[in-house]
Order: structure tokens, then sequence, then C-alpha cells
């Protein structure tokens, strides 16, 4: 059984700018899977700097509420929601709420630093 705690995980910075808990990597974990899954977190009024992967993501909003960009395309969100952000696709969160914006990162296949592109 593999079990992981939020509270236990290594806060880093990621190259984006967002607070990141990584919860699950095959590539580091025992656990066979093809995907990763990150906690993050924005501060009010932050924004993740412009950066791309090759592998697909899904962001599934926790708390908070931001303003999302892919590509040429800009939406508001909200707790509860996911969003896709397919391969290659141009992508940055910013959060527009009073307190911290939270939110899972699911990606498939899992993250690799070689794989993402900080574009800022």
């Amino acid at each position: 059984m593999f079990i992981k705690d939020l509270k236990k995980c290594e806060e880093i910075l990621s190259g984006d700018n967002t607070i990141l808990n990584e919860l699950i990597n095959p590539l580091k974990d025992k656990i066979t899977t093809r995907y990763s899954l990150a906690h993050a977190k924005l501060k009010p009024n932050q924004i993740s700097l412009n950066h791309r992967l090759r592998s697909s993501e899904v962001y599934y909003i926790l708390k908070g509420k931001g303003e999302m960009f892919i590509d040429n395309e800009r939406k508001e969100v909200f707790a509860g929601q996911v969003i896709y952000i397919p391969p290659n696709s141009i992508q940055r969160i910013r959060n527009i709420g009073e307190g911290d914006l939270e939110f899972l990162c699911i990606v498939d296949p899992a993250w690799r630093p070689e794989d993402e592109e900080v574009l800022e």
C-alpha cells in the first residue's frame, strides 16, 4: 500500500513560480503508474510563469479563484473545476482571489524536468 501525507512532503518553489508538493511520481516512488500528481499553491495576486509541458496536464482547483491562460484563451476558474491542458500548450494561472489558490496537477506521462520549458 502506498500512502503519502501532504503535510510531510517537501515544499518547493517550481520553475514556473508555484509552490509545489510532489505527491506521486513513478520515477521517484516505488509505484506503477503513468501519471504524476502534485499539490500546487499560489498566494493572492501571484501568477505562474508561462510554461509548456510535453505531457498533457489536468488542474483540479481545490480552493480559491483563479484566471487560467492556455495559449490564446483566458477563463476564470473556481474550486471544484477541472482544467485540461493539452501537450505543448503555453499555460499559466493567476490567483485573483483573496486567499491562497490551491490545485492538484496531474501530468501524463509523469512530469520530468526535461519535459517542461519555462518561457519567462
